[in-house]
């Protein structure tokens, strides 16, 4: 076993390694840019290297500044983790040619299976059935829209390199070709530095099955049975299990050889995934994708109902050792099921968040496991992968699986931070989720039903109760009639209003009187109105209650409200800003709101005319300049955020009067883009 490895990787991943480095009584170096300087993964690592800036290239993609961490820390081994240079031929040629053992497959089966045209062509002349698609590499964007057209839409646009659903885009509109292709281009050559696109015949209502093979360097390769990861948002995995539902035993040791087979048409070595494409009305037709030769983000399922270690065995076969089971040996127990905690705001198109976690809870225990890179204190930006930790939840069935996770996504707290949390666990509680009837569209097709409308009231409700609190017990005896409470013998309790804003939502105006026992009256009403009067504070639609809520506890850190006979839980952290609130998963930012203040486009500029960055992020493209008469709908700006593309568009036909930004330009959520005057009327 080797004494010093280095983890090439940051977040949630490096974590995860170096905790079985620790077991092995191995010793870790951890590398890191300047965004990652008090990042988790760095405090865990017994010792860590700084490789350069935040931009990727210039710290975690510089395989210069990598091996030199390696060399200056006595580093035996390089362990890759996933993303990055995780599947990058050259990174493990270089390792080896630096004397350094790349824990991952040799480099010619990196470059065969990265390559998904060449993958396909080897494993289909080992008898692995492939999806129909285009053939050839290198093709023009005139040859890829020729063969969509001979295959048929809908067709599926994939690069060639890397993995993990960057750049494929799906194609129902022939027209909508030439479009895509550059779009496709564009994330395939932002995400793995090669734009070679293939296109493949799209399978409609498809399931997404993987299988796990471990292959050691003395001719031994077995599977470890399947993944069901069908529920996807944007081709994009959100939710993982083991074993899958769908498949019976003879379509399991069917596909798991077909598995076994496509890793030595390449000579594998190390832990890999092979993923097929399945019709769910036909199980038994199943079809080759590609094979990802590392360690998959969605791994901790299989650990669970093996009983595996796959990092310690990615280290043992790395360094030598041979397998010690068979196929036959290998048992499933159990189900298990992984949800992404994803930096993404589901009440805003699922776009790309930030901030600061100011405060942090992750389940562990009691059949539930957290991989996560987070800690408080620290920043989440705009310049890596959204992923930020990993739940995962084991039971003797799928039901008992299924239960733990959703209980523990609803305990899990992120606050400073919007996750995609509270979606995972009202997507798990979806009818067809429970009852395993799944197909890759499933999330987009119900996305926008548990996407919650509005801001719920407790929500303003809790943030009032945190801005009124309790005044410190006196020491002695107070006169009543002294206290600032608005109590009169006899008569109404005085009113107090804070006004709060919820990005995307109209400013509102929260009334509250305390009274004895914890009780609070809560009116709602516009945050522009001024007067001081319940009488005169008419309700919004959304926010119909007043005099129905009870504050049952508030200690400065948690508020509990009783509203409706329902009891929410509020985990609470104020910052500069406002103050964070965390409700079963869901994490609400409420700040507080001058009425006068009402513009959210910036002073004087906001309006259907203006266009503002949804996200925080860089501009990659400017399509249009001032002066410019462009149609509704037109593409004019292409701002990207944690490898996602997001296409700004002209609001209707018009002129651009205004454009304040450049390609390349770093820009804050809201930052005005553009404006678009819109076309007179003739």
């Amino acid at each position: 076993m080797f004494s010093t490895v280095l983890v090439a990787n940051r977040g949630e991943i490096a974590v995860r390694v170096i905790r079985t480095l620790r077991e092995l009584g191995v010793r870790s170096v951890a590398v890191f840019s300047d965004a990652d300087a008090d990042a988790r993964h760095v405090r865990e690592a017994d010792t860590a290297v700084r490789i350069g800036p935040a931009p990727a290239a210039e710290s975690y993609l510089s395989v210069e500044r990598l091996l030199d961490a390696a060399r200056r820390t006595g580093a035996e081994a390089v362990h890759p983790g996933y993303g990055f240079l995780a599947e990058n031929a050259g990174f493990a040629q270089a390792c080896a040619e630096a004397g350094l053992v790349f824990i991952g497959p040799p480099a010619p089966a990196i470059s065969l299976m990265g390559d998904k045209i060449r993958a396909k062509e080897t494993v289909a002349a080992a008898g692995v059935p492939v999806v129909p698609g285009s053939s050839g590499s290198g093709l023009t964007d005139a040859q890829l829209a020729s063969a969509a057209r001979d295959i048929g839409m809908p067709v599926l646009l994939k690069p060639s390199a890397g993995g993990g659903g960057k750049g494929m885009r799906l194609v129902r509109e022939e027209a909508l070709l030439a479009d895509e292709i550059a779009a496709a281009r564009r994330e395939a050559r932002a995400s793995f530095g090669d734009d070679t696109l293939l296109v493949e015949r799209w399978i409609d209502r498809p399931r997404h099955i993987e299988i796990q093979v471990l292959a050691d360097g003395h001719g031994n390769v077995v599977h470890l049975g399947e993944r069901e990861c069908s529920l996807q948002r944007r081709h994009q995995k959100i939710i993982e299990e083991a074993p899958s539902v769908l498949l019976d035993e003879a379509t399991r040791a069917a596909m798991g050889e077909a598995a076994v087979q496509a890793a030595r048409s390449c000579g594998y070595v190390g832990a890999g995934t092979v993923e097929f494409i399945v019709p769910g009305s036909d199980p038994s037709s199943y079809y080759f994708m590609e094979m990802n030769t590392r360690l998959q983000v969605e791994h901790p399922v299989t650990e669970l109902i093996t009983g595996l270690d796959l990092v310690e065995w990615q280290l043992r076969v790395a360094s030598g050792e041979q397998l010690p089971y068979s196929q036959a040996d290998i048992t499933l127990t159990g189900h298990a099921v992984e949800a992404r905690v994803c930096a993404e705001d589901p009440a805003r198109g699922f776009l790309p968040s930030g901030g600061t976690v100011l405060a942090l809870h992750e389940p562990q225990g009691g059949g539930v496991r957290t991989d996560s890179g987070l800690s408080e204190g620290v920043p989440v930006g705009s310049t890596y992968d959204p992923m930020l930790s990993k739940v995962i939840a084991y039971g003797p069935d799928r039901a008992t699986a299924l239960r733990r996770l959703r209980a523990a996504l609803a305990d899990t707290v992120v606050l400073g931070v919007p996750t995609n949390a509270g979606f995972l666990r009202r997507l798990l509680a979806h009818p067809a989720v429970a009852a395993g009837d799944l197909d890759t569209g499933l999330v987009e097709r119900e996305a926008e039903g548990l996407v919650p409308d509005g801001v719920p009231e407790e929500v303003y409700a809790a943030a009032a109760l945190l801005r009124q609190p309790s005044p410190a017990p006196p020491a002695g005896w107070v006169d009543p009639f002294s206290v600032p409470s608005g109590w009169r013998l006899g008569g109404t309790p005085a009113e107090t209003f804070h006004h709060f804003r919820v990005p995307g939502h109209e400013p509102v105006r929260v009334g509250l009187r305390t009274g004895a026992g914890g009780t609070a009256a809560l009116t709602f009403g516009h945050a522009g109105d001024r007067e001081e009067s319940a009488d005169t504070c008419g309700p919004l639609p959304s926010l119909p209650g007043a005099e129905r809520s009870r504050l049952v506890e508030a200690d400065g850190r948690r508020v509990v409200v009783e509203l409706d006979g329902l009891t929410h839980t509020f985990s609470l952290a104020s910052s500069p800003e406002g103050v964070w609130l965390g409700r079963d998963g869901d994490a609400w930012h409420v700040q507080d709101h001058d009425p006068v203040e009402a513009s959210l486009g910036g002073a004087g500029r906001s309006g259907v005319d203006t266009l503002a960055a949804p996200m925080p992020g860089t501009v990659t493209v400017v399509k249009v300049a001032v002066g410019d008469e462009v149609v509704a709908g037109q593409s004019l700006l292409v701002v990207e955020a944690m490898k996602m593309e997001h296409v700004i568009s002209a609001p209707h036909a018009g002129t651009v009067t205004e454009l304040d930004v450049t390609a390349g330009a770093t820009v804050a959520m809201d930052q005005i883009l553009a404006v678009v005057a819109p076309k007179e009327e003739s």
